[in-house]
């Protein structure tokens, strides 16, 4: 069975090669099984700690060096069973696994949830003595990041109560899934090959169909389940922004953009900049919303004219194997030991390579301290778009793999500022080798238009969607209900600004704004943008300098948690707390847009 017949196998009949290799964390179910319960036994030793962390340096590093090979065991256990689920989603072994190990991570942090605070009740004096003690030393970095959230912690009772109320904050996220990805019926579309379901999961499918009208029926058949729930839905939107700023001012910080700023110690200068130089470098995303209508041979662009493919899908099959050899020549710049690291995990069981029946649909990284940087991957031969998901995602890998190699284990994890970075420099050079390689000039136009895609919706669009969030919060802080007619109001004035004179807007577009599940997690999409720009810029320096520009990105990807992610990448020769980064990223963004309309001619 191949991932080119055209059943989906069981997966059971799929090739044990093109599997991942989880022997690494455990030979099998029974071993994983048995070590669960050593982890609940040894879980039950935690409150015996209690109230000796503080009484000397020894008493400290005695319960660090419990926890810490507590946890590293809970994220060996966590991460078998998780990636055990994503190989047969249906697979009820499997999903057992997983919530029984749910199960017990979530008594063993309540059982610790007192260790925090009786370590930020050490004195700073005391502290600072107890961190000279050579015990502590592997410990530092993690405390020092601990001890920084010591000004907004609050008493026991307090934090008990938001604790309890935790679970509560999580409605308006939970009500908005159920409602948009289950209680709604988007119905049916008559299509040239038949009635076709709208979900929001065929929704992206009709979006890039040729058939104009066909876009616009799904268009206006879509957004029409939003505008009836529009109250509801700007309701529940308004009451997740009031559960972030209500949880800033209990805790004691300038705005819910400053508590969310807080954990990766990013200065708000950043995310500022970063709307501030994108508002100001609008004019390539103009130009290319104006070719798009030119070579649509439309009289007016509309939203639903934003997503369809304007050149030809090319035909192309790579295999596997091929497409790991491209990635390998593409990073050749990086050197020997990261190239072949690479390669070697790829072609050999690293990835869990090809579909088969109820696995987890898309890709992911998965790297942690013990194991493989492991990688799923839904690859399709003839789709050079997954070509570019395997490049990405071995940058994440890659990125684990040293870091996990270069930190103890209490601090070898990164950020997502961090994250995206590393995947997305592997895109940025896979781009340019396959486009100076390519052949013809179909390859080279499609190659382009997708870069100029990709560019678009992680730097522009992101941003966009950043402004937005930031906007709905300071309304929220200055006191002004967030109703469904303001949150459009502010919406459609972003749409407006960012899409250009190009575009002719419908009478619900302004609803995206109310149906954008990252806006429940508030102040995470910036970290995409910044990512983007912070890898362009390594990428041009990586490619015309010489060794030390190199090494100088390899000490980030060894950074780990040993930084902040600000500090990490101004060691890779990026600085993100100025402008610089983003206006580039801009200028790449407008290169790519004019070598595109070169070649549409």
């Amino acid at each position: 069975m191949t991932n080119n017949d055209s059943r989906i196998p069981a997966r059971s009949e799929v090739k044990r090669e093109d599997t991942w290799d989880l022997s690494k964390l455990y030979p099998n179910d029974e071993d994983w099984g048995k070590d669960l319960e050593k982890y609940e036994k040894l879980a039950e030793k935690i409150p015996g700690f209690r109230g000796t962390l503080g009484k000397s340096a020894e008493s400290l590093a005695d319960y660090l060096d419990f926890t810490r090979d507590l946890w590293l065991q809970g994220e060996r256990l966590g991460t078998y069973s998780s990636l055990r689920q994503t190989e047969d989603e249906g697979d009820n072994a499997a999903r057992t696994m997983n919530g029984r190990f749910t199960m017990a991570e979530a008594k063993t942090l309540a059982a610790a949830s007192w260790d925090t605070p009786e370590i930020q009740a050490i004195s700073e004096t005391v502290m600072a003595a107890f961190l000279k003690h050579p015990r502590l030393a592997e410990y530092g970095i993690y405390l020092k990041k601990l001890l920084r959230y010591k000004p907004y912690i609050l008493s026991d009772k307090e934090e008990r109560i938001i604790a309890l109320h935790a679970e509560g904050e999580a409605v308006p996220s939970e009500t908005f899934s159920v409602l948009t990805n289950v209680d709604f019926d988007f119905g049916e579309l008559d299509t040239p090959d038949g009635k076709r379901p709208l979900s929001q999961s065929t929704w992206s499918v009709f979006m890039e169909n040729p058939d104009r009208e066909l876009r616009r029926r799904a268009y206006q058949q879509f957004y029409h389940h939003f505008e009836a729930h529009k109250t509801t839905l700007a309701a529940l939107y308004s009451g997740s922004v009031k559960n972030d700023v209500i949880h800033a001012r209990i805790r004691g910080y300038p705005s819910a953009l400053a508590e969310a700023l807080f954990p990766d110690n990013v200065p708000q200068a950043v995310y500022d900049n970063l709307v501030s130089t994108v508002n100001a470098n609008l004019e390539p995303l103009h130009r290319y919303y104006a070719l798009r209508k030119r070579t649509l041979k439309v009289e007016e662009l509309r939203h639903y004219d934003v997503y369809v493919p304007i050149t030809a899908n090319v035909s192309k099959r790579t295999s596997w194997e091929e497409a790991t050899k491209l990635i390998a020549a593409a990073l050749a710049p990086l050197g020997d030991e990261y190239v072949n690291t690479l390669r070697t995990g790829l072609q050999g069981r690293w990835a869990d390579r090809y579909e088969n029946k109820g696995k987890r649909a898309g890709a992911f990284s998965s790297g942690g301290y013990i194991g493989d940087p492991y990688i799923l991957m839904n690859y399709k031969e003839d789709s050079l778009r997954d070509v570019f998901t395997m490049a990405h995602e071995g940058g994440h890998s890659m990125h684990s793999w040293y870091s996990a190699a270069s930190n103890p284990f209490m601090h070898y994890g990164y950020t997502i500022f961090e994250a995206e970075v590393a995947s997305t420099f592997n895109e940025e050079l896979l781009f340019r080798y396959l486009r100076d390689h390519a052949d013809t000039r179909e390859l080279k136009l499609y190659l382009v238009n997708k870069r100029a895609d990709d560019i678009l919706s992680t730097l522009y669009r992101q941003t966009m969607f950043a402004e937005f969030e930031k906007r709905s919060h300071e309304l929220e802080e200055s006191g002004t209900p967030l109703t469904a007619e303001l949150l459009r109001s502010e919406y459609r004035q972003l749409l407006v600004k960012y899409f250009g004179p190009a575009m002719v807007f419908e009478a619900e577009s302004d609803l995206e704004g109310l149906r954008i599940p990252h806006f429940y997690r508030a102040f995470y999409v910036y970290k995409y943008a910044t990512g983007i720009s912070a890898a362009l810029a390594l990428a041009n320096r990586v490619l015309s300098g010489g060794a030390r520009e190199r090494e100088d990105y390899f000490s980030f990807l060894k950074s780990g948690g040993s930084r902040f992610p600000i500090e990490s990448l101004k060691v890779a020769g990026v600085d993100m707390s100025t402008p610089g980064p983003v206006e580039d990223a801009c200028l790449a963004f407008g290169r790519i847009v004019g070598e595109l309309e070169e070649l549409l001619g």
